[in-house]
């Protein structure tokens, strides 16, 4: 799909895909097999916007639209979807500090995270809480100036590698009653526990398990309002959907370019692959997939670039793309034949990572909920 980006969008994604090329494709292989991040990339990346990148500028940022910002990590996903996994993660503690952080917050721990000095991971799911975020039962209990936080979070992107988490608690104070806050809790000043996880998707991500254990943290490290994180955290999903599913179209689009080449060059029976009939389906079906997802993806950017609520587009757009991507990896895989399975060839990572799209920000389940009941006016959810 040739989406109608205006030539300074085109200029700017001409650079990336340079940059990327050169800086990012070379490594990607030696963290892949050590489970590592390069996150000295994130420093050098900031000049694209991929560091607040949605912040007005005046604050740090550079005021993109989500169009823009969108086909920023259309060419993250292309390259590396645990590079977009990262740039999702570091922004999203960026986004809510500077919406809800005081200021000696923001100087705190917004700036090092502009800067690329300090990193950040987000604290919702649990054991038992996924899909359900009012579920959560971590605890914060108000003890004089401090807070001490009692509980688990599973399965957290970066929180093998962060400086400080931002959780959500349970919390129980003179002002509040069990309803959900937000707390930025310092790995070296609280001494949470933390035990990396290894996953089949996203291996460089520093995936892990925190425990809380009559952690103390001071009064001042309460992100916003008491009470006031759930509703703070439905309002940043829309936009949560639609980065992830702009990383799954440019993965799927890697896939497809890699088995068009492949398909191509690969000669049995004394002729290319490509001129088999089967192998010509495979790469039709690749392509439709790919078009569609892309063109749901940047429609539901377009519609929140116009201030509109968005749901529905954003919960399509996340549950075609990540399934569509998935899809695409599987295909380009069986083209690829023996080939693909080889970790020293990107369709193997493909295929893993895209698996991993259908379950963060709302399982593939939770989409067609939502989506259904913004269609129909009928909830399946209550």
């Amino acid at each position: 799909m040739a989406v109608d980006l205006s030539p300074e969008q085109e200029l700017l994604r001409d650079n990336v895909r340079r940059f990327m090329e050169r800086e990012v494709a070379p490594v990607i292989n030696r963290h892949e097999a050590a489970k590592s991040f390069p996150f000295e990339l994130l420093g050098a990346m900031r000049e694209f916007g991929y560091l607040g990148g949605r912040l007005p500028e005046e604050d740090g940022g550079f005021g993109l639209d989500y169009v823009t910002w969108g086909m920023l990590l259309e060419q993250t996903g292309y390259y590396w979807m645990s590079l977009r996994t990262l740039v999702n993660i570091t922004n999203g503690a960026i986004n809510r500090l500077h919406a809800f952080g005081t200021a000696e917050q923001k100087e705190r721990f917004l700036k090092p995270l502009l800067e690329n000095t300090r990193r950040a991971c987000f604290g919702l799911t649990e054991p038992d809480t996924g899909s359900n975020a009012a579920g959560v039962q971590m605890r914060a209990d108000r003890r004089g100036d401090s807070y001490v936080l009692n509980g688990r979070k599973m399965w957290i992107t970066n929180g093998a590698n962060a400086d400080f988490a931002i959780v959500i608690a349970r919390t129980f104070s003179e002002t509040c009653d069990g309803q959900l806050s937000a707390f930025i809790v310092e790995r070296e000043v609280a001494n949470y526990d933390v035990r990396p996880l290894d996953t089949m998707v996203l291996r460089c991500t520093g995936t892990a398990e925190l425990g809380f254990s009559d952690v103390s943290i001071p009064r001042e490290n309460l992100l916003g309002e008491e009470g006031g994180a759930f509703r703070n955290v439905l309002k940043g999903l829309n936009a949560a959907r639609v980065n992830i599913a702009m990383g799954a179209v440019g993965a799927a689009q890697a896939a497809l370019d890699l088995s068009v080449e492949y398909a191509r060059t690969r000669k049995q029976f004394g002729k290319p692959i490509g001129s088999f009939q089967l192998i010509q389906k495979h790469i039709v079906d690749m392509t439709i997939r790919t078009e569609a997802a892309r063109a749901l993806s940047y429609n539901a950017a377009t519609a929140l670039d116009r201030g509109r609520d968005a749901r529905t587009e954003c919960s399509i757009a996340k549950l075609y793309a990540t399934e569509a991507a998935h899809e695409v990896a599987n295909m380009a895989l069986q083209v690829h034949g023996g080939l693909g399975y080889s970790t020293d060839y990107p369709i193997e990572r493909i295929f893993r990572d895209t698996r991993g799209g259908m379950i963060p920000e709302g399982t593939t389940e939770i989409q067609t909920l939502i989506a259904g009941r913004e269609i129909l006016g009928l909830s399946a959810l209550t």
